[in-house]
């Protein structure tokens, strides 16, 4: 599981709390053989209650996000470690969990992975979406254990490549602490969601979650290379769309992740470049030298290992017809750039600013992060271009349609309504 810290403004030294070095129970033998697997299914179709999951993926390391390591935990069963390598199907796991709850931290990371070996949520209880919802002012994993049972979890192998076998013990007893305590987390997460009349809030989030497959698939993925935005000319944009899907595939074939065969860097200087021969190409990599040792390796083990695949890519490219090549820009859908609407929609502008404003100033009294209250994008979309008829039921309909959860539409369907769209009147 990786970290996604938010870290609080404090200054002071955080309070020194006890380690939780191992789990109580021991840390248990990784399941890989379809009898084992059946044993662990029958010890949580037994038990009752939630379950805590995890999963380990080796993101920067290989191709795509699937699941190196499973890790589950319910009262009664016990935790259970299992390699989805070797037992790709989970189903008999899915088939005890059955309608029980799912208790995950940032679910929208896992929930993927889980979902390719065959395990999909009924319910759930995500503790990082609902801290953020309870004001914690760090939701990773390791501060929220701290916050409510005062005790430290260490993270060290988060960012470990988790496809390397035999894991190393140390790395087994990392993965078997992250469902450990989950559970009661989740219990006295709850107890203050509750208290802060916010429960129904993360159990409507929490539901929308168990429909989560993932993040919205790109049409041109390439277009999100790192460093784009320095390239204008189309035959150069062409290059990089090129390179990328050329890198895409050879990342694909190696099970690698892409940015190992080439950093992002190197494809923007070979499209600008745009070398025609193995000598050329060389060069080219050495305008990398400049920067940090690791990615400038990359860079020059990248560009060699597969310089007749590059200079095809570039070569390919040199023999397309303008009209073939991409447009500097796509268009959208998005509203524009929020610091152009003063002068392209003022009214707009004036709309948007009144609603933040409600929002931030509710967000500050409920302790509760702004964007949870609203997507900054579902917020932009409905007052760029707002319902017609501009009454409350046509800005509940868009705002449920844009996924905007009830809670969320009885908080700002009122605020968008009462906005005004001219500037407020001033004594002369």
């Amino acid at each position: 599981m990786s970290e996604n810290e938010n870290t609080s403004d404090s200054t002071e030294e955080p309070p020194a709390y006890p380690v939780l070095a191992a789990p109580a129970d021991g840390v248990p033998d990784v399941i890989v053989d379809e009898r084992g697997l059946q044993r662990a299914a029958d010890a949580i179709a037994a038990a009752d209650g939630p379950v805590a999951l995890d999963a380990e993926r080796a993101a920067g390391f290989r191709y795509g996000n699937r699941a190196y390591l499973v890790q589950l935990r319910r009262e009664g069963a016990g935790t259970f470690l299992i390699d989805p390598i070797a037992l790709p199907d989970l189903t008999p796991i899915q088939d005890a969990i059955g309608d029980a709850e799912w208790v995950l931290h940032a679910a929208t990371q896992d929930l993927p992975c889980l979902a390719e070996v065959g395990m999909h949520p009924h319910l759930l209880f995500d503790t990082e979406l609902g801290s953020r919802l309870a004001g914690l002012p760090r939701v990773g994993l390791a501060a929220v254990i701290e916050h409510y049972l005062g005790i430290s979890l260490a993270k060290e192998h988060s960012a470990a490549d988790w496809s390397t076998r035999p894991l190393p013990d140390p790395w087994l007893t990392y993965a078997a602490l992250d469902v450990e305590v989950l559970i009661e987390v989740r219990n006295r997460l709850r107890d203050d969601l509750s208290k802060q009349d916010k429960l129904d809030w993360a159990q409507q989030d929490f539901a929308a979650l168990t429909s989560f497959t993932g993040p919205p698939q790109r049409t041109e993925p390439w277009r999100r290379t790192s460093g784009m935005h320095r390239i204008k000319d189309k035959r150069a944009i062409a290059r990089v769309r090129e390179l990328w899907l050329t890198r895409d595939a050879i990342a694909q074939e190696r099970d690698t992740a892409p940015g190992r065969i080439l950093p992002d860097a190197m494809i923007v200087e070979l499209a600008n470049v745009g070398p025609r021969t193995t000598e050329a190409l060389q060069q080219a990599g050495s305008a990398l030298q400049g920067t940090s040792r690791s990615r400038a390796r990359l860079a020059g083990r990248g560009t060699s290992r597969y310089a007749s695949r590059w200079l095809e890519a570039i070569e390919r490219v040199a023999a397309m017809k303008e009209a073939d090549l991409p447009p500097a820009t796509v268009r959208n859908d998005a509203p524009p750039p929020q610091r152009t609407w003063a002068d392209r929609n003022p009214q707009a502008a004036i709309r948007l600013s009144f609603v933040r404003a409600a929002l931030t100033e509710f967000a500050e009294r409920r302790n509760v992060p702004i964007e949870n209250l609203i997507t900054p994008d579902t917020l932009r979309r409905v007052l760029w271009t707002p319902p017609k008829p501009y009454d409350d039921n046509a800005i509940r309909e868009r705002l449920a349609e844009l996924g905007a959860r009830p809670w969320q539409i009885d908080l700002v369907a009122p605020y968008i309504l009462e906005a005004p769209d001219e500037p407020p009147a001033t004594d002369e």
